[in-house]
Protein backbone atom coordinates (compact mmCIF):
# COMPACT_ATOMS: atom_id res chain seq x y z
CA UNK A 1 0.00 0.00 0.00
CA UNK A 2 0.98 3.56 -0.88
CA UNK A 3 1.44 5.89 2.33
CA UNK A 4 -0.95 7.62 4.35
CA UNK A 5 0.24 11.04 2.83
CA UNK A 6 -0.18 9.86 -1.03
CA UNK A 7 -3.09 7.52 -0.42
CA UNK A 8 -4.75 10.98 0.88
CA UNK A 9 -3.61 12.48 -1.81
CA UNK A 10 -5.81 10.25 -3.95
CA UNK A 11 -8.72 10.78 -2.25
CA UNK A 12 -8.84 14.43 -1.99
CA UNK A 13 -8.68 14.32 -5.82
CA UNK A 14 -11.80 16.36 -6.36
CA UNK A 15 -13.49 15.66 -3.10
CA UNK A 16 -15.73 18.43 -1.99
CA UNK A 17 -15.22 17.63 1.98
CA UNK A 18 -13.69 14.79 4.12
CA UNK A 19 -15.29 14.31 7.59
CA UNK A 20 -13.24 14.11 9.76
CA UNK A 21 -10.01 13.59 7.83
CA UNK A 22 -7.42 13.41 10.64
CA UNK A 23 -9.58 10.80 11.50
CA UNK A 24 -9.49 9.05 8.21
CA UNK A 25 -5.42 9.50 8.40
CA UNK A 26 -5.27 7.31 11.80
CA UNK A 27 -7.73 4.76 10.24
CA UNK A 28 -4.87 4.20 6.96
CA UNK A 29 -2.44 4.17 8.92
CA UNK A 30 -3.84 1.36 11.30
CA UNK A 31 -4.39 0.14 7.87
CA UNK A 32 -1.53 -0.32 6.85
CA UNK A 33 0.17 -1.27 10.29
CA UNK A 34 -2.02 -4.41 10.79
CA UNK A 35 -2.40 -5.26 7.28
CA UNK A 36 -6.24 -5.23 7.25
CA UNK A 37 -7.93 -2.72 4.49
CA UNK A 38 -10.16 -0.30 5.37
CA UNK A 39 -14.12 -0.86 4.24
CA UNK A 40 -15.54 1.83 1.96
CA UNK A 41 -19.37 1.84 1.64
CA UNK A 42 -21.67 3.75 -1.30
CA UNK A 43 -25.22 3.15 -1.59
CA UNK A 44 -26.99 3.50 -4.74
CA UNK A 45 -30.75 3.58 -5.07
CA UNK A 46 -31.80 2.16 -8.24
CA UNK A 47 -34.18 4.48 -8.71
CA UNK A 48 -33.96 5.13 -13.01
CA UNK A 49 -32.94 2.62 -15.71
CA UNK A 50 -30.59 4.66 -17.28
CA UNK A 51 -27.48 5.83 -16.17
CA UNK A 52 -25.16 8.95 -17.01
CA UNK A 53 -21.87 9.76 -16.13
CA UNK A 54 -23.03 12.03 -13.25
CA UNK A 55 -23.72 8.13 -11.80
CA UNK A 56 -20.03 7.05 -12.24
CA UNK A 57 -18.57 10.10 -10.37
CA UNK A 58 -18.74 7.85 -6.99
CA UNK A 59 -18.09 5.04 -8.64
CA UNK A 60 -14.97 6.19 -10.12
CA UNK A 61 -13.81 7.32 -6.55
CA UNK A 62 -14.43 3.91 -5.31
CA UNK A 63 -12.26 2.28 -7.15
CA UNK A 64 -9.04 4.80 -6.66
CA UNK A 65 -9.94 3.26 -3.04
CA UNK A 66 -10.40 -0.17 -4.67
CA UNK A 67 -6.81 0.97 -6.40
CA UNK A 68 -4.90 1.89 -2.79
CA UNK A 69 -5.87 -1.82 -1.46
CA UNK A 70 -9.26 -1.01 0.42
CA UNK A 71 -12.17 -3.48 0.29
CA UNK A 72 -15.00 -2.03 -1.58
CA UNK A 73 -19.15 -2.50 -0.76
CA UNK A 74 -20.84 -1.43 -3.52
CA UNK A 75 -24.61 -1.27 -1.59
CA UNK A 76 -28.07 -1.41 -3.90
CA UNK A 77 -30.46 0.16 -2.02
CA UNK A 78 -33.39 -2.10 -3.00
CA UNK A 79 -35.07 -1.54 0.18
CA UNK A 80 -34.27 2.44 0.32
CA UNK A 81 -35.19 2.57 -3.29
CA UNK A 82 -38.14 1.47 -2.33
CA UNK A 83 -38.18 4.59 0.04
CA UNK A 84 -37.59 7.02 -2.11
CA UNK A 85 -34.76 9.39 -1.27
CA UNK A 86 -36.07 12.97 -0.53
CA UNK A 87 -32.55 14.96 -0.41
CA UNK A 88 -32.68 17.80 -2.57
CA UNK A 89 -36.57 17.04 -3.25
CA UNK A 90 -39.51 19.91 -2.54
CA UNK A 91 -42.40 17.05 -2.90
CA UNK A 92 -42.56 13.73 -1.58
CA UNK A 93 -41.07 11.06 -4.25
CA UNK A 94 -43.38 8.41 -5.41
CA UNK A 95 -41.64 4.87 -4.55
CA UNK A 96 -40.93 2.46 -6.52
CA UNK A 97 -42.48 -1.12 -6.96
CA UNK A 98 -39.94 -3.84 -5.70
CA UNK A 99 -40.16 -5.44 -9.63
CA UNK A 100 -39.16 -1.75 -10.97
CA UNK A 101 -36.39 -1.44 -8.14
CA UNK A 102 -35.11 -5.32 -9.07
CA UNK A 103 -35.06 -4.86 -12.93
CA UNK A 104 -33.46 -1.12 -12.42
CA UNK A 105 -30.76 -3.08 -9.90
CA UNK A 106 -29.41 -5.37 -13.20
CA UNK A 107 -28.35 -2.44 -15.08
CA UNK A 108 -26.52 -0.76 -12.64
CA UNK A 109 -24.48 -3.99 -11.77
CA UNK A 110 -24.19 -4.40 -15.35
CA UNK A 111 -22.80 -0.72 -15.82
CA UNK A 112 -20.54 -0.41 -12.60
CA UNK A 113 -17.97 -3.33 -13.60
CA UNK A 114 -17.10 -1.52 -16.44
CA UNK A 115 -15.47 0.40 -13.52
CA UNK A 116 -15.19 -1.55 -10.48
CA UNK A 117 -12.93 -4.71 -10.16
CA UNK A 118 -15.81 -7.21 -9.70
CA UNK A 119 -13.63 -9.92 -7.91
CA UNK A 120 -12.59 -7.14 -5.98
CA UNK A 121 -15.90 -5.85 -4.84
CA UNK A 122 -18.43 -6.59 -1.94
CA UNK A 123 -21.99 -6.53 -3.64
CA UNK A 124 -24.73 -5.82 -1.49
CA UNK A 125 -28.25 -5.57 -1.49
CA UNK A 126 -29.36 -3.49 1.89
CA UNK A 127 -32.55 -5.73 2.07
CA UNK A 128 -30.52 -8.14 3.48
CA UNK A 129 -30.67 -6.82 7.07
CA UNK A 130 -33.77 -4.32 6.54
CA UNK A 131 -36.01 -7.15 4.83
CA UNK A 132 -35.68 -8.86 8.02
CA UNK A 133 -36.79 -5.95 10.87
CA UNK A 134 -40.30 -6.37 12.06
CA UNK A 135 -42.48 -3.77 12.82
CA UNK A 136 -41.09 -3.57 16.38
CA UNK A 137 -37.14 -3.38 15.11
CA UNK A 138 -38.02 -0.68 12.83
CA UNK A 139 -39.73 1.66 15.20
CA UNK A 140 -36.94 0.84 17.78
CA UNK A 141 -34.66 2.03 15.17
CA UNK A 142 -36.99 5.53 14.64
CA UNK A 143 -36.62 6.04 18.06
CA UNK A 144 -32.77 6.72 17.57
CA UNK A 145 -33.24 9.79 16.20
CA UNK A 146 -35.68 13.09 16.73
CA UNK A 147 -38.34 14.85 14.82
CA UNK A 148 -36.02 18.28 15.73
CA UNK A 149 -32.99 16.55 13.96
CA UNK A 150 -34.78 15.26 11.12
CA UNK A 151 -36.22 19.42 10.32
CA UNK A 152 -32.71 20.58 10.68
CA UNK A 153 -32.10 19.19 7.12
CA UNK A 154 -32.30 21.47 4.45
CA UNK A 155 -34.68 19.81 2.23
CA UNK A 156 -37.05 18.74 5.21
CA UNK A 157 -36.82 22.30 6.73
CA UNK A 158 -37.59 24.31 3.58
CA UNK A 159 -41.12 21.92 2.92
CA UNK A 160 -42.13 22.18 6.50
CA UNK A 161 -41.42 26.19 6.92
CA UNK A 162 -43.49 26.23 3.36
CA UNK A 163 -46.17 24.37 4.58
CA UNK A 164 -45.38 21.97 1.94
CA UNK A 165 -46.35 18.01 2.91
CA UNK A 166 -43.47 15.51 4.64
CA UNK A 167 -44.72 12.05 4.30
CA UNK A 168 -43.66 10.13 7.89
CA UNK A 169 -41.71 7.42 5.53
CA UNK A 170 -39.40 10.00 4.31
CA UNK A 171 -38.37 10.27 7.87
CA UNK A 172 -36.95 6.71 7.83
CA UNK A 173 -34.64 7.48 4.82
CA UNK A 174 -31.89 8.82 6.16
CA UNK A 175 -31.99 6.49 9.52
CA UNK A 176 -31.90 3.21 6.80
CA UNK A 177 -29.33 4.55 4.80
CA UNK A 178 -27.52 5.35 8.59
CA UNK A 179 -28.29 1.60 9.71
CA UNK A 180 -26.37 0.29 6.51
CA UNK A 181 -23.29 2.20 7.81
CA UNK A 182 -23.78 -0.33 11.20
CA UNK A 183 -24.61 -3.39 9.33
CA UNK A 184 -21.59 -3.35 7.22
CA UNK A 185 -19.77 -1.58 9.99
CA UNK A 186 -18.24 0.60 7.14
CA UNK A 187 -14.72 2.67 7.85
CA UNK A 188 -15.64 5.54 4.86
CA UNK A 189 -18.89 6.51 3.32
CA UNK A 190 -18.94 8.31 -0.44
CA UNK A 191 -21.82 10.51 -1.14
CA UNK A 192 -22.82 13.36 -2.90
CA UNK A 193 -23.04 16.56 -1.30
CA UNK A 194 -26.71 16.28 -1.26
CA UNK A 195 -26.15 13.40 0.69
CA UNK A 196 -24.13 15.14 3.57
CA UNK A 197 -27.29 14.66 6.43
CA UNK A 198 -27.51 11.04 5.49
CA UNK A 199 -24.24 10.42 6.07
CA UNK A 200 -23.63 12.15 9.15
CA UNK A 201 -26.79 9.99 10.43
CA UNK A 202 -24.91 6.89 9.97
CA UNK A 203 -21.79 8.22 12.01
CA UNK A 204 -24.26 8.56 14.57
CA UNK A 205 -26.18 5.64 14.33
CA UNK A 206 -22.74 3.97 14.25
CA UNK A 207 -21.56 5.63 17.52
CA UNK A 208 -24.46 4.69 19.48
CA UNK A 209 -23.89 1.03 18.94
CA UNK A 210 -20.70 1.77 19.77
CA UNK A 211 -18.94 0.75 16.65
CA UNK A 212 -16.02 3.39 15.31
CA UNK A 213 -17.54 6.21 13.31
CA UNK A 214 -17.50 6.40 9.88
CA UNK A 215 -15.25 8.92 7.92
CA UNK A 216 -17.28 10.55 5.54
CA UNK A 217 -16.30 11.97 2.05
CA UNK A 218 -18.61 14.01 -0.02
CA UNK A 219 -18.09 14.37 -3.76
CA UNK A 220 -19.62 17.30 -6.27
CA UNK A 221 -22.66 17.10 -8.27
CA UNK A 222 -21.13 16.49 -12.17
CA UNK A 223 -22.00 19.60 -14.15
CA UNK A 224 -23.68 18.74 -17.53
CA UNK A 225 -22.63 19.07 -21.02
CA UNK A 226 -23.67 23.44 -20.58
CA UNK A 227 -21.14 23.33 -17.64
CA UNK A 228 -24.11 25.06 -15.19
CA UNK A 229 -26.65 22.90 -14.43
CA UNK A 230 -26.17 19.29 -12.43
CA UNK A 231 -26.10 16.26 -15.39
CA UNK A 232 -29.19 15.17 -16.00
CA UNK A 233 -31.63 13.45 -18.79
CA UNK A 234 -34.46 15.66 -18.24
CA UNK A 235 -32.14 18.69 -19.40
CA UNK A 236 -30.82 16.94 -21.83
CA UNK A 237 -27.47 18.02 -20.86
CA UNK A 238 -26.39 14.36 -19.96
CA UNK A 239 -23.76 11.64 -21.70
CA UNK A 240 -25.37 8.43 -20.96
CA UNK A 241 -23.25 5.42 -20.52
CA UNK A 242 -24.97 3.20 -22.92
CA UNK A 243 -25.16 5.77 -25.69
CA UNK A 244 -23.27 4.82 -28.88
CA UNK A 245 -19.99 5.24 -28.66
CA UNK A 246 -19.51 8.14 -31.27
CA UNK A 247 -22.15 9.89 -29.47
CA UNK A 248 -20.10 9.55 -26.26
CA UNK A 249 -17.62 10.55 -27.78
CA UNK A 250 -18.89 13.77 -29.97
CA UNK A 251 -20.17 14.84 -26.41
CA UNK A 252 -17.21 15.07 -24.61
CA UNK A 253 -15.26 16.64 -27.60
CA UNK A 254 -18.61 19.39 -26.79
CA UNK A 255 -17.12 20.31 -23.54
CA UNK A 256 -15.63 23.64 -22.78
CA UNK A 257 -11.57 22.93 -22.02
CA UNK A 258 -12.57 24.56 -18.55
CA UNK A 259 -15.52 21.71 -17.65
CA UNK A 260 -12.64 19.06 -19.52
CA UNK A 261 -10.55 19.48 -16.07
CA UNK A 262 -13.60 18.65 -14.08
CA UNK A 263 -14.15 15.98 -15.92
CA UNK A 264 -10.91 14.28 -15.81
CA UNK A 265 -10.58 15.35 -12.34
CA UNK A 266 -13.84 13.09 -11.17
CA UNK A 267 -14.05 10.85 -13.90
CA UNK A 268 -10.65 9.31 -15.31
CA UNK A 269 -8.27 7.23 -14.23
CA UNK A 270 -5.38 9.35 -15.14
CA UNK A 271 -2.60 10.03 -12.44
CA UNK A 272 -2.12 13.52 -10.39
CA UNK A 273 0.50 14.29 -12.97
CA UNK A 274 -0.98 13.99 -15.96
CA UNK A 275 -3.94 16.20 -14.64
CA UNK A 276 -1.69 18.72 -14.15
CA UNK A 277 -0.66 18.70 -17.25
CA UNK A 278 -4.22 19.31 -18.16
CA UNK A 279 -4.57 22.24 -15.91
CA UNK A 280 -1.77 24.08 -17.11
CA UNK A 281 -2.21 23.07 -21.32
CA UNK A 282 -5.74 25.12 -20.69
CA UNK A 283 -4.26 27.78 -18.35
CA UNK A 284 -1.40 28.46 -21.41
CA UNK A 285 2.12 27.31 -19.42
CA UNK A 286 4.74 25.73 -20.95
CA UNK A 287 5.17 22.44 -21.03
CA UNK A 288 0.90 21.67 -20.74
CA UNK A 289 -0.87 19.06 -22.26
CA UNK A 290 -2.55 20.67 -25.71
CA UNK A 291 -6.11 20.82 -24.68
CA UNK A 292 -7.64 19.11 -27.99
CA UNK A 293 -5.14 16.40 -27.43
CA UNK A 294 -6.26 16.51 -24.12
CA UNK A 295 -9.86 16.22 -25.03
CA UNK A 296 -9.57 13.56 -27.94
CA UNK A 297 -8.24 11.53 -24.44
CA UNK A 298 -10.36 11.78 -22.56
CA UNK A 299 -13.04 11.01 -24.87
CA UNK A 300 -11.41 8.09 -25.99
CA UNK A 301 -11.01 6.65 -22.32
CA UNK A 302 -14.91 7.31 -21.88
CA UNK A 303 -16.29 5.69 -24.69
CA UNK A 304 -13.39 2.67 -23.91
CA UNK A 305 -14.44 2.37 -20.47
CA UNK A 306 -18.15 1.50 -22.12
CA UNK A 307 -17.30 -0.12 -25.02
CA UNK A 308 -13.91 -1.17 -25.19
CA UNK A 309 -10.94 -0.18 -27.00
CA UNK A 310 -12.10 -0.98 -30.93
CA UNK A 311 -14.95 0.91 -29.87
CA UNK A 312 -13.09 4.00 -28.83
CA UNK A 313 -10.68 4.16 -32.34
CA UNK A 314 -13.75 3.95 -34.44
CA UNK A 315 -15.37 6.44 -33.03
CA UNK A 316 -12.55 9.33 -32.77
CA UNK A 317 -11.96 8.28 -36.47
CA UNK A 318 -15.41 9.20 -37.59
CA UNK A 319 -15.20 12.60 -35.59
CA UNK A 320 -12.21 13.18 -37.04
CA UNK A 321 -13.37 13.24 -40.59
CA UNK A 322 -17.01 13.89 -39.99
CA UNK A 323 -15.68 17.22 -37.66
CA UNK A 324 -12.56 17.73 -38.84
CA UNK A 325 -12.93 17.25 -42.80
CA UNK A 326 -16.78 18.52 -42.91
CA UNK A 327 -17.86 15.43 -43.90
CA UNK A 328 -21.27 13.27 -43.62
CA UNK A 329 -21.19 9.98 -42.06
CA UNK A 330 -21.62 6.81 -44.29
CA UNK A 331 -23.99 5.11 -42.19
CA UNK A 332 -26.94 7.89 -41.30
CA UNK A 333 -30.61 6.96 -41.55
CA UNK A 334 -32.19 7.16 -44.79
CA UNK A 335 -35.99 7.63 -44.60
CA UNK A 336 -38.22 7.49 -48.01
CA UNK A 337 -41.04 9.87 -47.68
CA UNK A 338 -43.90 9.66 -50.12
CA UNK A 339 -45.41 13.94 -49.98
CA UNK A 340 -47.39 15.99 -52.45
CA UNK A 341 -46.97 18.79 -50.31
CA UNK A 342 -43.98 20.89 -48.63
CA UNK A 343 -43.50 20.18 -44.92
CA UNK A 344 -42.88 22.17 -42.14
CA UNK A 345 -38.67 21.83 -40.77
CA UNK A 346 -39.59 21.27 -37.78
CA UNK A 347 -42.31 18.44 -38.37
CA UNK A 348 -39.79 16.89 -41.02
CA UNK A 349 -36.59 16.67 -37.87
CA UNK A 350 -39.07 15.38 -36.10
CA UNK A 351 -40.79 13.12 -38.62
CA UNK A 352 -36.97 11.63 -39.32
CA UNK A 353 -36.23 10.60 -35.73
CA UNK A 354 -33.41 13.84 -35.19
CA UNK A 355 -35.43 15.43 -32.68
CA UNK A 356 -37.67 14.37 -29.85
CA UNK A 357 -40.14 16.77 -30.49
CA UNK A 358 -41.07 19.76 -32.64
CA UNK A 359 -40.40 22.52 -29.53
CA UNK A 360 -36.68 21.04 -29.70
CA UNK A 361 -36.55 21.36 -33.57
CA UNK A 362 -37.58 25.00 -33.40
CA UNK A 363 -35.43 25.57 -30.71
CA UNK A 364 -32.39 23.98 -32.69
CA UNK A 365 -33.57 26.21 -35.43
CA UNK A 366 -33.10 29.91 -33.57
CA UNK A 367 -29.69 28.70 -32.51
CA UNK A 368 -28.64 27.95 -36.09
CA UNK A 369 -28.07 24.03 -35.32
CA UNK A 370 -30.15 23.05 -38.15
CA UNK A 371 -28.79 22.31 -41.60
CA UNK A 372 -30.41 21.04 -44.80
CA UNK A 373 -27.19 19.87 -47.36
CA UNK A 374 -25.17 21.52 -45.09
CA UNK A 375 -26.80 25.12 -45.38
CA UNK A 376 -27.74 26.90 -42.14
CA UNK A 377 -31.78 27.13 -41.50
CA UNK A 378 -32.67 30.80 -39.81
CA UNK A 379 -36.31 30.20 -40.10
CA UNK A 380 -38.52 27.84 -37.99
CA UNK A 381 -41.33 28.68 -40.21
CA UNK A 382 -39.64 27.35 -43.25
CA UNK A 383 -41.40 24.33 -45.61
CA UNK A 384 -39.31 22.02 -46.99
CA UNK A 385 -40.01 21.29 -51.12
CA UNK A 386 -41.11 17.32 -51.21
CA UNK A 387 -38.85 16.63 -53.96
CA UNK A 388 -35.30 14.64 -54.75
CA UNK A 389 -33.26 13.43 -51.84
CA UNK A 390 -32.35 16.03 -48.88
CA UNK A 391 -29.59 15.57 -45.98
CA UNK A 392 -31.10 17.02 -42.72
CA UNK A 393 -28.43 17.85 -39.68
CA UNK A 394 -29.17 18.59 -36.16
CA UNK A 395 -26.70 19.91 -33.59
CA UNK A 396 -23.20 18.43 -34.66
CA UNK A 397 -23.86 14.62 -34.39
CA UNK A 398 -27.24 14.24 -35.56
CA UNK A 399 -27.83 13.21 -39.78
CA UNK A 400 -30.49 12.07 -41.63
CA UNK A 401 -31.13 11.75 -45.24
CA UNK A 402 -34.55 12.15 -46.60
CA UNK A 403 -35.62 10.64 -50.16
CA UNK A 404 -38.69 12.04 -51.01
CA UNK A 405 -41.18 10.15 -53.57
Amino acid sequence: MLSVKEQMDVIRRGAVEILVESELEEKIAQALKTGKPLRIKAGFDPTAPDLHLGHTVLVQKLKQFQDLGHEVCFLIGDFTGMIGDPSGKNETRKPLTREQVLENARTYQDQVFKILDPAKTRLVFNSEWMGKMSAADLIQLASRHTVARMLERDDFHKRFTGQQPIAIHEFLYPLVQGWDSVALESDVELGGTDQKFNLLVGRELQKQVGQRPQSILTMPLLEGLDGVNKMSKSLGNYIGITEPPKEIFGKVMSISDELMIRYYELLSDVGLERLSQVRDGVAGKPGGAHPMESKKALAREMVQRFHGPDAARQAEEDFIRQFKQKEIPDDIATLDLSLTAPVWICRLLADTGLVASNGEARRLVQQGAVRINGERVDNPELEVAPVGEVVLQAGKRRFARVIFS
